[in-house]
């Protein structure tokens, strides 16, 4: 998408009739869930990452609210009713709405506390199972103090009360018009933004993040496997896009990351072109930008193929350069390399090696966008760009030419992991050379 563990044992639902789902890819195991709790919570992460919250804040009180569930009578859901709140959802890896989130930091040890809905039985013969105010939901979320979400307001009314320090809440929107806090917390109180805090924790991904990471791109690179298979002159573009996202489905994956983007032809050099609905035609290259979501994670792959299954020798020139040019910057990612260093040592390469492939100017004139991006939770992720690359960083090397006279447009993505010693192709499972892709078409 261009830019501009140890698990805990969940009860069982086999009561209720509910066939079990296929079992994922990778190393996870399949375990029954609740809904609205969503999958295991990996307690010692989670856990972890409060601390280093508290440590970063030092003295002060946290309040994060869960998301709410959309209104069918007013949204439009293209997916499921209900996605978490990112900055909830990684201090608690919980999917549970209406929740909220208290952590208190200094004077002596750091607490936590974790309010939820009651449970509501006739509720829950439309939304199945949730998780409550009770033991269960303490054993389940490592959270020892677990409360009912009307003690909220007089438990932080005397916690403020007693706790010096400021009030951090993250202040987007969404937390804006949040009644409780709108009434009750922005009255004459030191109120702090909790999400560039939080933002920069977030750039350095933990173990259990990798895990999810890695299913998600493994998910996605299936998908892209799959839409070569669906390729053919005639095809529809919505066609190659239901092969791909059944594929990610077929493979567990909980949504998309973001909109698919299949553009074929003159489609090809459009960025963000994602309706999908052109016919596709001989001769045609097509750009596929899609990535599956897996445990709130996303993919971001990006693969460029002709839709006859063979490169032109014009089209596998323009690919090759494009491919080795990301190459050039996969090579200088680093510990202490910094995006906008990778971007230029990409411009420089392909400026360097362009000869006459695009006429008059080099074929850098025709990269139009960045070359990176964050990628975690958000397809483009919370981070500072200045930052300097550190072990369990993660973001895409994404360079592409686009060529609108001729329709024709290459971009080649991938999701890259910054390790110890350099960097590790996470998205290496979905095949990216010309030899790699017309061996595979050739078999369809």
């Amino acid at each position: 998408m261009l830019i501009l563990v140890a698990c805990v044992v969940v009860p069982t639902l086999a009561a209720q009739g509910r066939a079990s789902p296929a079992p994922p890819l990778g190393a996870w195991t399949p375990v029954p869930e609740l809904p609205g709790m969503g999958r295991p919570v990996d307690t010692a992460s989670v856990a972890a990452r409060r601390r280093a919250l508290l440590a970063r804040i030092g003295r002060g009180v946290v309040l994060v609210p869960a998301a709410h569930e959309r209104e069918l009578e007013r949204d439009y859901l293209q997916d499921n009713d209900f996605r978490q709140s990112n900055t909830f959802f990684y201090l608690t890896e919980l999917e549970t709405q209406d929740a909220w989130l208290l952590l208190i930091a200094g004077g002596g040890a750091p607490e936590t506390v974790l309010f939820l809905p009651p449970r509501n039985p006739f509720q829950e013969r439309w939304t199945g199972l949730r998780l409550g105010p009770d033991s269960t939901a303490a054993r389940l979320t490592g959270i020892a103090r677990v409360l009912p979400t009307d003690s909220l307001d007089p438990v932080l009314s005397a916690l403020l009360a007693r706790v010096r320090g400021p009030l951090y809440v993250p202040l987007d929107q969404a937390t804006r018009d949040e009644p409780r806090l709108r009434d009750l917390v922005f009255v004459g109180r030191d109120v702090r933004n909790l999400r560039p805090v939080v933002d920069s924790l977030r750039l350095v991904k933990d173990a259990d993040e990798l895990a999810r990471m890695r299913k998600a791109i493994d998910i996605s690179g299936l998908g892209h496997v799959a839409a070569m298979q669906a390729a053919r002159p005639g095809a529809w573009e919505y066609e190659i896009e239901a092969a791909l996202e059944a594929e990610f489905r077929r493979n567990g994956a909980d949504r998309l990351g973001y909109p698919s983007i299949v553009g074929s032809g003159p489609n090809s050099t459009t960025l963000h072109y994602d309706v999908n609905r052109r016919q596709t035609r001989d001769g045609d290259l097509i750009v596929v930008d899609a990535g599956a979501e897996w445990g709130q994670y996303t993919a971001d792959v990006t693969r460029t193929f002709p839709v006859n299954g063979k490169f032109t020798p014009r089209q596998k020139a323009i690919y090759d350069l494009v491919l080795a040019t990301q190459q050039a910057a996969f090579d200088s990612t680093r510990p202490g390399a910094t995006i906008a260093q990778l971007n230029r040592i990409a411009r420089d390469y392909m400026r360097a090696h362009s000869g006459t492939l695009c006429g008059a100017q080099t074929c850098d004139a025709y990269f139009i966008h960045g070359l990176s991006h964050w990628l975690g939770m958000d397809v483009h992720d919370v981070g500072d760009y200045s930052t300097p690359l550190k072990p369990g960083m993660v973001f895409t090397i994404e360079p592409g030419i686009y060529l609108a006279p001729e329709g024709l447009g290459v971009r080649i993505e991938d999701d890259v992991l910054v390790t110890v010693t350099g960097a590790e192709w996470l998205s290496a499972k979905a095949p990216k050379t010309t030899a790699e892709i017309e061996r595979l078409m050739g078999r369809r």
